[in-house]
């Protein structure tokens, strides 16, 4: 680095940091003030119901629904047969003339939405599974049959269905304030959920003839009403799932008289469907921290091997949920243990087949135990009772209370830790697999079972922050745990790519899903949490967001003020740039200067400037012609003064200049041409577009090192390039930005100073050829290996 002298510095200080990025007219301040400008016209106008401050205000309101449904399973068919009456609560200040259910079984028509808006897959990659899938999907008898709605006194209310939506006709306007009660019956076909993806179906097992149940959003449900959208009647295309009104439930279930079933809520009559011996497991499970099995894999087993006659009933009840799920089968094993939620007991509590062990007897519930811990740690207690995980053919899903979660061994009994799929980079039978899996479906109680967000319209709501706190869940598991998403560098190859939306897409319009709503504002809460807020702040206000919405329904408004508010921290341009945007973070390190203070002291400033010149290396030309005879070696007569003086000697004239300036100056002034520092203005280009803060770590050449974060507001007047001056004592040799890969930063090439070489590798591929047609026709040839 060839350092630079300035003299006008303390003259006219004022000259050095002056800026023209202010400027008027110019593009790159109007990048700055766009990265940096407030959120407010992108955002709801606070209300009486939603302060400004994000939380709940003293009009704040929200609809309640309760339901006594009872429901037939047949396990020959293959087909449930319910009623529900549901008791609605308008809470709202408006009258409302008619009421809309969902009716999410409606997406499997033949011609529902969800099926007509699907495009043509890629032929030249179809897998069996998924031509399977396309069969069965044509195939399959779907859709709700709606077999009466009726007022509390049994006559028939009007009632409309439109796709997987349905409208109730009130004879007069229900008024706010006042409650209806009302019935509907209703039937439908379970789908096999081991070849068309879905909430929830069913699994047969060819070897015992026996079939294991997910029954989700099985039944007619109250969409949701509210202050900020009215009613919630996006029609469901598979992908956004719901929002719903909190309530309570009372829940008969008739199912084959051998299976065993898993709910939300309580069960109410254990003495009914369980036998004594169970019944006392089921009890000491209560207060164990450790796992004592309800129902054994040995009666299990027995229960698999031959189908019981007639039916029974299994009764619960649930408090304050928005869903209500259940699972069933004669094949499961139970265990159960006690987990913590601050001062409250949970019943930890897994139900799975014979299939699914070894993994899950010892993963399962004690994944249960610990997301019940962490979470709680970062949120609020749990509020209820039980925590349920069941081993069935959906992959992963969330109810109130109850989670469907599909890793298993292998049939021999094998597993891997972590194995990603070919091309995919997703787990496949892993064990880690299964322990995130269960992490993640179980936190789902806290969003959005409990803080009630609405994921038909803004995904991330529950899936990034459950996702977020998945990620704090598993490296609370072990050291070194293989979390797929949280970490920032995990995230660069998304960010970086063409193919995006911002995260505040609806739901069924978004590209990539898993990355947008699930990776990305997981990412951006740990950069938040890490590098822009830290621990003690954000910790602070994420659990001040959590416990203002338990129980009520946040917008995205509401986090985003709240975490502001509960902070102290203007963080407009983060959301601006991480939910709103789809720029991402490339920080080059560019152009290091070093300035040195110029001393006027004649001597030492011609000595420097000497030793410079000197350091200089020749050019090519100078080295090549240093031999050559030149016209003044043979007429030395020409030369003259400038050929025999020397540039750098000092002459009375610059001690004089030198004492003339000397005298302008105060004694302050004077003191401050003896400044040792050194001046570095180092100058970093934006090249992604989003804004971030600077972690760096500069090294010294006495072996020190500097480690220290900029924030994001350097940006504030230059979105694309800043200059950044470091005053220091000692010689700097090394800057590096991002050293622990905490910005999600796309390309680590340009983040040092000097910059560093990236290492890689390459795989060598030997070509191979397939039989030609006259091979194919030799059985001996095409048997035998081609050379």
């Amino acid at each position: 680095m060839t350092p630079k002298t300035f003299a006008a510095l303390f003259a006219a200080p004022f000259l050095l940091f002056a800026s023209g990025a202010g400027a008027a007219g110019d593009p790159a301040a109007r990048s700055g003030a766009d990265a940096f400008a407030q959120l407010d016209y992108l955002l709801a106008t606070p209300t009486d119901e939603r302060l400004a401050t994000g939380a709940p205000g003293p009009g704040y309101w929200q609809q309640r629904a309760d339901y006594d449904i009872t429901v037939t399973l047949d396990d020959e068919e293959q087909r449930i047969e319910g009623r529900e009456t549901i008791t609605y609560h308008n809470n709202s200040p408006h009258d409302l003339p008619y009421l809309w259910l969902q009716l999410d079984q409606n997406r499997f028509r033949r011609d529902s939405d969800d099926m007509l808006t699907k495009t043509a897959p890629d032929f030249a990659q179809l897998s069996y599974g998924a031509l399977a899938s396309l069969l069965e999907r044509r195939r399959f008898e779907g859709g709700v049959s709606i077999e009466g709605v009726t007022d509390a006194r049994g006559e028939p209310l009007p009632h409309t269905v439109n796709r997987t939506m349905m409208r109730i006709d009130l004879p007069a306007p229900l008024k706010a304030g006042e409650s209806l009660r009302f019935s509907v019956a209703w039937s439908h076909n379970i789908i096999d959920a081991t070849v068309v993806s879905a909430r929830g179906g069913y699994e047969y097992f060819p070897k015992d003839g026996n079939y294991l149940y997910e029954i989700a959003q099985w039944y007619p449900r109250m969409a949701a009403y509210t202050d900020y959208a009215g009613w919630q009647h996006k029609q469901f295309l598979g992908r956004g799932e719901f929002t719903l009104e909190l309530g309570d439930y009372d829940v008969a279930i008739t199912v084959p008289a051998d299976h065993v079933v898993a709910a939300t809520g309580e069960l109410q009559n254990a003495d009914e469907v369980l036998t004594a011996e169970q019944r006392a497991r089921f009890e000491a499970a209560r207060s164990s921290d450790e796992l004592v099995f309800v129902v054994t894999p040995e009666e299990a087993a027995a229960n698999a091997r031959e189908a019981a006659a007639g039916t029974r009933t299994w009764r619960f009840q649930a408090e304050d949920v928005r869903d209500f799920a259940f699972a069933s089968s004669r094949k499961f094993i139970w265990d159960a243990r006690r987990a913590r939620s601050g001062e409250r007991d949970v019943m930890a509590m897994s139900f799975y087949p014979n299939e699914a062990e070894p993994l899950w007897s010892q993963y399962s519930t004690a994944a249960i135990a610990h997301t019940i811990d962490v979470y709680s740690r970062y949120t609020f207690e749990y509020p209820y009772p039980v925590a349920i995980s069941v081993n069935g053919p959906v992959g992963g899903m969330e109810y109130p209370m109850i989670s469907f979660n599909k890793p298993r061994p292998y049939a021999d009994g094998t597993y891997w830790d972590v194995r990603q799929k070919p091309g995919d980079k997703t787990w496949e039978r892993s064990k880690y697999g299964l322990i995130s899996v269960i992490i993640h479906e179980v936190g789902h109680n806290y969003f959005p079972m409990v803080v009630n967000s609405d994921e038909r319209q803004w995904t991330w709501m529950d899936e990034g922050l459950n996702t977020f706190l998945q990620f704090l869940t598993e490296q609370a598991w072990e050291e070194g745990y293989p979390s797929r998403r949280g970490e920032p560098a995990k995230m660069t190859e998304y960010m970086a790519s063409a193919t995006q939306v911002p995260i505040m897409t609806n739901s069924e319009s978004i590209h990539q899903f898993g990355n947008n709503a699930y990776g990305k504002p997981a990412t951006a809460l740990n950069i938040l949490r890490e590098s822009i807020l830290g621990r003690e702040l954000f910790d602070h206000a994420f659990r001040e967001y959590a416990r203002r919405w338990k129980f009520r329904r946040p917008t995205p408004a509401d986090f985003f003020r709240t975490m502001e508010d509960a902070s102290a921290m203007d963080l407009d341009w983060f959301w601006r740039g991480w939910f709103y945007g789809t720029g991402h973070v490339d920080v080059a390190l560019g152009e290091v200067a070093l300035y040195r203070v110029d001393s006027l002291d004649p001597e030492r400033e011609k000595a420097w400037e000497q030793a410079r010149a000197e350091a200089e290396e020749p050019s090519l030309s100078d080295q090549r012609n240093a031999a050559a005879e030149r016209l003044l070696d043979r007429q030395p007569a020409l030369k003259d003064f400038y050929n025999e003086s020397d540039e750098y000697r000092v002459t009375p004239w610059d001690y004089a200049q030198y004492e003339k300036a000397l005298d302008r100056l105060t004694e302050r002034e004077r003191a401050l041409l003896d400044t040792a520092e050194h001046f570095y203005v180092v100058t970093f280009d934006n090249l992604g577009g989003l804004v971030t803060p600077l972690p760096l770590r500069i090294s010294y050449e006495d072996g020190t090192v500097e480690e220290l974060t900029v924030p994001a507001e350097i940006w504030r007047h230059n979105a694309e390039q800043v200059k950044k001056l470091f005053i220091r004592d000692r010689e700097i040799t090394a800057i590096e930005f991002d050293p622990y890969r905490s910005t999600a930063d796309t390309n680590v090439a340009n983040n040092a100073w000097p910059r560093k070489v990236v290492p890689s590798r390459f795989q060598l591929f030997k070509e191979s050829e397939e039989p030609n047609p006259m091979r194919r026709n030799d059985e001996d040839a095409w048997s035998q290996p081609i050379r």
